[in-house]
């Protein structure tokens, strides 16, 4: 089970609320985080309520100054415990939507889309086992999107803004 302690304050102190679950609207806690614990398992947290907006992965850890470390907005205003799993892990992104053109699967981390699948672009992808977390740009950088099993044929079932995937990796820190 995870726990993650979300602050008004800058130095995990001062009013907080703590989470063991999903929470699709902390707007009654508090206005304002800025700073994070996540005392144990990996969350995702969402700019704004119903896990909508720009998505944040947070795993283990102190996250004292928000803004400056990981560049988000102080507005938080959900969260989502990513549930532990331990089984394979096989993902097939494809170069068109609706599960068109050029596909490849994986089963591991990767640090540049465009190096390993010749596209920058994911119009669509079905997550058959695992939690994955897909990243604007190579290396593990820019916006996040988490997916979870399941098919998603356009790029927007997956709440980006486009379709230019270019890392992903696999949630299995815990």
């Amino acid at each position: 089970m995870g726990k993650i302690y979300l602050n008004n304050n800058t130095l995990c102190c001062g009013r907080y609320h703590e989470c063991i679950s999903d929470c699709a609207d902390l707007n009654p806690y508090f206005t304002q985080c800025n700073s994070i614990r996540v005392e144990n398992g990996c969350f995702m947290v969402y700019e704004h309520p119903n896990y909508m907006g720009q998505q944040y992965f947070l795993r283990k850890g102190e996250y004292s100054d928000c803004q400056c470390m990981i560049g988000f907005s102080s507005c938080m205003r959900s969260c989502r415990m990513i549930p532990m799993y331990r089984g394979p892990y096989r993902l097939r992104i494809y170069e068109k939507a609706d599960y068109g053109g050029h596909m490849m699967e994986f089963t591991d981390d990767c640090p540049c889309v465009s190096d390993r699948f010749h596209h920058r672009h994911v119009y669509s992808c079905n997550v058959m086992n695992g939690y994955w977390i897909f990243y604007e740009y190579p290396n593990y950088r820019g916006r996040q999107y988490f997916l979870k099993s399941g098919d998603y044929r356009r790029y927007r079932d997956w709440c980006a803004t486009c379709a230019i995937v270019g890392s992903f990796r696999r949630v299995t820190d815990y």
